[in-house]
């Protein structure tokens, strides 16, 4: 083996500092578990002025999804967990993408062989009969270690001489490298939030390293990546916690410092389910389009599976740096609440600066009013403090467009003390208000308003209510007479409470 090579490739690994990645596959759209998984490694790295790196797992060819890796880097940017090294940004140890590290993988595969620690294996695939009967027997012996001793199909390359097995590989026979897991002894990991696991050597299957097209496996190149990248963290979900005890067997292989594990466990559907895009459950573009805004999607992922303590709950990314610690983390699966985040998005909506929200809302807006005078600033104002999501906006606005045909069962009100006899009274008092005043202002509409009632000796809500029907044919509106009265101009304003005032003649 050529030493100079593994050592060059050692003196590039950073040091010192904290060192996190998240390394997600190009299979589709961020899921929400993705999400939170890359921000907690981001909050990981950054509170203590460490590094954040992303990293793309592309080596399952199979699953690989065109464009997905744009989609990745996207959502990142879009969610504010912006990173130090990555495939477009580069970095000390690049590449950062695995399908452009496949030369790194094969020798220390080989490496592994010579030093014992795995082996090449010429036996042809097993067929899917053979393949799911062994999986089925390795997972009934890992969920009940304590079961009479059970012994995994012995591989017969595996006791093969190191160098009959490596003239067979250089002489062109398709082979696999196994790693040689011992069969005696426990193995114990360490987990910053599950604490000591401890597996049976004998429950550990001699799984695969390098696959018979030069692809590493998952596991794998995780690791040698892992190390070669200095990654000092290691975030991860509840599923790889079986696999950790054959990652640390390899880094004990190679002599090399095994990293801090901190495992998250699920985000779910509900008790028995996880979320699943397969489902109908969203991703985090699908939340975007639904009119969730990042930062309220972010600070509630955050809060899935993770406690800050105290009684705050919103937290801007800056703030969340200030309070996150591993030790809040929880080992029980969250469940995903549409229903919370609602609340979250609509308390970051009322939080926005006005200016800011009317851009945001501005497309939605647009969508739905084609009319010339109509303000999207005022429509903006009325909407920010009564929509939870920004794809609410159309159907709350849509009446300023047209007029919607309503049924004047909609003017018989008990609280406001109206029926149709006296709501058409008052959309006539109304008129007759509004054909004097001298300017079109909110004020102006709301003192004569007020003053009208006033006259007819009517509690304010009796003459607002009618005219709020008028105006916008619906029950429920974003803003009251006033504001929508002078967002429609006297011209519409006027034009509609006739309509009314007839509707109600008949």
């Amino acid at each position: 083996m050529n030493k100079q090579w593994f050592d060059d490739l050692e003196a590039k690994i950073p040091s010192g500092k904290v060192r996190t990645r998240f390394a997600p596959s190009p299979t589709g759209f961020m899921h929400i578990g993705g999400l939170r998984t890359a921000l907690y490694t981001y909050l990981i790295a950054k509170k203590d002025n460490g590094t954040f790196i992303l990293r793309i797992e592309d080596t399952d060819k199979a699953r690989f999804v065109e464009g997905a890796t744009e989609v990745i880097i996207k959502s990142l940017n879009d969610a504010g967990l912006n990173y130090d090294e990555g495939p477009d940004v580069g970095g000390p140890v690049a590449p950062y993408t695995q399908s452009e590290r496949l030369d790194t993988y094969k020798p220390y595969a080989e490496l592994l062989c010579e030093k014992g620690a795995a082996y090449y294996c010429f036996c042809e695939p097993k067929d899917e009969a053979e393949t799911s009967s062994s999986l089925r027997a390795h997972e009934a012996i890992q969920s009940n270690p304590s079961s009479p001793v059970f012994s995994l199909e012995h591989d017969p390359c595996r006791d093969l001489p190191y160098d009959s097995s490596k003239t067979r590989a250089d002489a062109g026979d398709p082979f696999v490298v196994r790693m040689k897991a011992p069969r005696e002894g426990e193995t114990t990991v360490t987990d910053m939030v599950f604490g000591k696991v401890t597996t049976p050597n004998k429950t550990l299957d001699d799984m695969v390293l390098l696959k018979r097209d030069g692809y590493p496996t998952y596991n794998f190149a995780n690791v040698i990546d892992d190390h070669l990248m200095g990654i000092t963290h290691v975030m991860r979900g509840s599923e790889y916690i079986s696999s950790a005890p054959k990652y640390n067997l390899l880094y004990e292989a190679f002599g090399w410092e095994i990293p801090a594990y901190i495992t998250v466990s699920p985000v779910m559907r509900d008790a028995n389910n996880k979320l699943s895009k397969r489902h109908g459950d969203p991703t985090y573009d699908d939340l975007l389009k639904q009119g969730y805004l990042p930062d309220a999607i972010l600070n509630y992922v955050a809060l899935l599976g993770w406690s800050p303590g105290g009684e705050q709950e919103m937290f801007t990314l800056n703030e969340m740096l200030k309070v996150f610690d591993v030790s809040g983390i929880s080992k029980s699966p969250a469940i995903f609440d549409m229903d919370k985040l609602n609340h979250f998005n609509s308390e970051y909506i009322r939080a926005m600066p006005a200016e800011e929200f009317a851009n945001k809302a501005k497309p939605y807006i647009i969508s739905v009013i084609k009319k010339e005078g109509i303000s999207i600033e005022a429509v903006a104002g009325i909407l920010q403090a009564r929509c939870e999501k920004l794809t609410d906006i159309p159907e709350k606005i849509d009446f300023f467009e047209e007029l919607p045909d309503y049924d004047t069962e909609l003017y018989i009100h008990k609280k406001s003390k109206t029926d149709k006899m006296i709501s058409r009274d008052m959309l006539l008092a109304a008129k007759k208000a509004f054909l004097s005043l001298n300017e079109w202002t909110s004020q102006a509409i709301h003192d004569i308003l007020i003053a009208t009632a006033l006259d007819l000796e009517v509690k304010n809500a009796t003459l607002m209510w009618p005219v709020r029907i008028a105006a916008a044919g619906k029950a429920v509106t974003p803003g009251g007479a006033i504001e929508i009265c002078f967002i429609l101009g006297r011209e519409e304003t006027l034009q509609r409470i006739e309509t009314g005032i007839e509707k109600l003649s008949q």
